[in-house]
């Protein structure tokens, strides 16, 4: 019976001119549209959301979804238009990521800053260290709640060395290169002493402009040479943070949106947050992942299909 129900409404669309009804395997991707989290007036201030991994990878799933590059650099175009943002409070939790997308991160947010004249906040909520702490370094004030774990300063390249394990399963490599560093630090052999010195030459110097980005942003409170004796990959409560003068406060999210208010002679502002149609926030806290060391997983990172075996990846990650 049912079976004949949907055969007649078919067939009554067909002769009424109703041609086709189009319903999508994978919905199309909405444009950004702006939501009110808490307060009212006419000043807003925008809380983007850093969480997991940092990556230029896209994130899996039925949605679709862009990867977190794309989408904090399309959260910073659609504010860049929007004169009413005063400010921006950057809600960290993530243990850092590649080299090369933490660094974009800190880049996007420094010429927003410049370019919009707003103070950005980065406030610190579960892991943020790494890569976590280097896009905080682009903030004018970094507030972490009392329970996060920030530090983690430094550079980590990663290397499985698969060459016995494949001889195990009778599995030979033949390569054929045109320079004996072609097939630099490849997992299927040992490294030379100079690869390994060529690779440390780069973790040094990917180092260095860590610690200068942080000077950059904490060069009022600390000096290069303070700076570097905390930059051995060693991570901070957020009581030793403060200490070290690593971050300016100890408090909560709410703190910081009071914060931001305070320092820029506000009553009363709105906050907002981006998000795309389906999806819905209600508070400051909503959409909040947790970040686990199960979400920490350089194969999975580095997983660009060329290989079933990860290449050398570059890392500001604390990963223990």
């Amino acid at each position: 019976m049912r079976y004949i129900k949907w055969s007649l409404c078919v067939a009554f669309l067909i002769v009424t001119g109703c041609a086709y009804v189009r319903i999508p395997f994978f919905p199309t991707v909405q444009p950004l549209q702006e939501q009110v989290l808490e307060g009212e007036g006419k000043a807003k201030v925008l809380l983007l959301d850093i969480s997991g991994i940092i990556t230029e990878e896209k994130r899996s799933g039925f949605s679709r979804k862009d990867s977190l590059v794309a989408r904090i650099k399309e959260e910073l175009q659609k504010a860049e238009k929007d004169g009413s943002i005063v400010g921006i409070i950057v809600r960290i939790n993530s243990p850092g990521g590649t080299v090369t997308a933490t660094d974009t991160i800190y880049h996007e947010l420094m010429q927003f800053k410049k370019r919009a004249d707003v103070r950005i906040i980065a406030c610190l909520t579960g892991l943020a260290t790494s890569g976590g702490y280097y896009v905080a370094s682009a903030a004018d004030e970094i507030v972490a709640h009392p329970t996060s774990i920030t530090g983690g300063i430094g550079v980590i390249a990663v290397k499985f060395t698969v060459e016995e394990l494949l001889s195990k399963i009778g599995i030979e490599q033949e390569t054929i290169k045109s320079a004996d560093k072609k097939d630099l630090w490849s997992p299927l052999r040992p490294s030379t002493s100079e690869e390994r010195e060529i690779i440390q030459t780069i973790v040094n110097n990917l180092h260095e402009r860590f610690v200068e980005v942080v000077l950059a942003g904490r060069g009022s409170f600390l000096s290069k040479e303070e700076i570097e004796r905390l930059a051995d990959g060693r991570i901070f409560t957020a009581d030793q943070a403060l200490e070290a003068r690593m971050i300016d406060e100890v408090g909560y999210l709410d703190d910081a949106v009071e914060e931001m208010k305070r320092s820029l002679e506000l009553e009363e502002a709105k906050v907002i947050t981006y998000y795309r149609p389906g999806s819905y926030k209600g508070t400051i806290y909503s959409g909040f992942p947790v970040t686990s060391e199960k979400e920490i997983n350089l194969i999975a990172i580095n997983g660009d299909g060329l290989s079933i075996i990860p290449g050398v990846q570059f890392m500001y990650l604390w990963s223990p």
